[in-house]
């Protein structure tokens, strides 16, 4: 049986790189999958990319509207949820003395309050037993330059599943984060200076692929991991840990 027979999961900022491939595996393990991207061309690329068993939703997870679109969609089609996966995310590379109101308000604003909002709105949808997962960082363990707020709006989501889990506890929903490492996506592309910098970080000697993430994120997301709630899994290969 697939590991997510019949289950519906609700994916954000998925036209690309990790969501995307975590997408493409959660239909391939049977689950019917709702996907969000801010811009239209890339949300049809991805929905056809995907192939079956999905559908898109132009969403911007920092836009309450939005979210309040996507997870009326999601009821009419479906009504109700088995997994949510709060993906979408962004970060600007500033040094200290080069951070923005703007850039500051626009990381918190998709990082922390667009993840908050969206498991807060697909609340009354998720089923007893749901799995919710957070994209985290490893930014939040290790002291990155130029990255302290980045780092920043996402450690409220290690604070989030700690809570959230308590909260939830009586209706056996998981919490948990999933804190990637350099990940060998779009941010890389063109860049063999850097990636081959970041490689030299890594314990493992390499980038991390967009599958390896999707793997965890199934892992997460089905009855494998029926006993891990409020905690963050780092796939890192070592970055962060040694």
């Amino acid at each position: 049986m697939k590991k997510l027979e019949n289950k519906v999961a609700v994916i954000t900022g998925a036209t690309s790189g990790m969501a995307l491939a975590t997408a493409k595996l959660f239909v391939a393990e049977g689950a019917y999958v709702f996907i969000t991207g801010r811009r239209q061309k890339e949300l049809d690329e991805a929905v056809s990319d995907i192939g079956s068993n999905v559908t898109g939703v132009l969403a911007d997870s920092s836009n309450l509207d939005d979210l309040d679109r996507l997870i009326a969609t999601v009821k009419s089609e479906k009504g109700h949820i088995d997994v949510v996966f709060s993906s979408a995310g962004g970060a600007d590379f500033m040094p200290l003395g080069e951070v923005s109101e703007e850039s500051f308000d626009k990381q918190f604003n998709l990082n922390a309050k667009g993840t908050f909002f969206t498991v807060q709105k697909a609340l009354p949808l998720l089923r007893d037993h749901a799995s919710i997962i957070m994209t985290g960082t490893i930014a939040t363990i290790k002291g990155m330059p130029n990255l302290s707020v980045y780092g920043a709006s996402k450690a409220g989501l290690l604070v989030y599943a700690k809570s959230w889990t308590n909260e939830l506890k009586s209706r056996g929903i998981r919490v948990n984060v999933l804190s990637p490492g350099p990940i060998e996506t779009a941010v890389f592309q063109g860049n063999e200076d850097m990636k081959a910098h970041m490689a030299s970080q890594v314990p493992m000697g390499r980038l991390g692929q967009p599958e390896e993430i999707a793997t965890t994120a199934l892992f997460l997301a089905s009855a494998d991991s029926s006993f891990i709630t409020g905690s963050e899994i780092c796939v890192d290969g070592g970055m962060a840990q040694v």
